[in-house]
């Protein structure tokens, strides 16, 4: 029974480190006004004759705090890159050289700054309800040992122990919300 017990403990916080893992992955892709290589992430061009994420056909760089710069490795690839990024749901219009994209960030407004805020608020929001439901499963997966024959007591410390787990990353969800509003707020 108990090493049933550790079992669902352990799964809990399993989940709940993926709802922390996937929350820091969203807020990386969410564009703060700084040069972040991470938006490109989700673009994927043509790269004979497979979809490839943009990052495996060229080197991304952030030379300067608005600008990011996109060498392809192979010259041919460049308008197929550009057009991958005028396709794609960025915002962004590259410019290029001949041998290097250019995208350049604009600075955000202040209504904009205040929205990607409140799209960081509800992922957060997101990440701490997936918290909770973990917590809320393993809670009913002890309370059906008991039925089993689990000692209360030993119940009860469980969920104590799972509401300790459970307050710890609720809490790393908070400080990756408080990084990232005080990074897009930042002028």
């Amino acid at each position: 029974m108990e090493d049933e017990l550790s079992l669902y403990e352990s799964a809990a916080e399993e989940q709940m480190q993926a709802a922390v893992a996937h929350l820091d992955d969203t807020l990386q892709h969410i564009r703060a006004g700084k040069a972040n290589p991470r938006i490109l992430d989700p673009i994927k061009i043509d790269y004979y004759g497979a979809m490839s994420p943009l990052a495996n056909c060229a080197t991304i760089t952030t030379p300067d705090a608005r600008t990011i710069a996109i060498t392809p490795w192979e010259k041919k690839l460049i308008s197929e890159i550009e057009r991958a990024i005028i396709n794609s749901n960025i915002g962004l219009a590259p410019s290029n050289n001949g041998e290097t994209i250019r995208l350049i960030l604009p600075p955000l407004t202040e209504e904009r700054r205040r929205e990607l805020c409140k799209q960081c608020k509800a992922e957060s929001e997101n990440a701490k309800m997936s918290i909770r439901n973990a917590r809320r499963d393993a809670i009913e997966e002890f309370k059906k040992l008991v039925k089993n024959g689990l000692s209360e007591d030993i119940e009860k410390d469980a969920e104590d122990d799972i509401q300790k787990v459970h307050d710890k990353y609720v809490t790393k969800v908070e400080a990756l919300y408080a990084a990232k509003e005080k990074e897009i707020m930042t002028v």
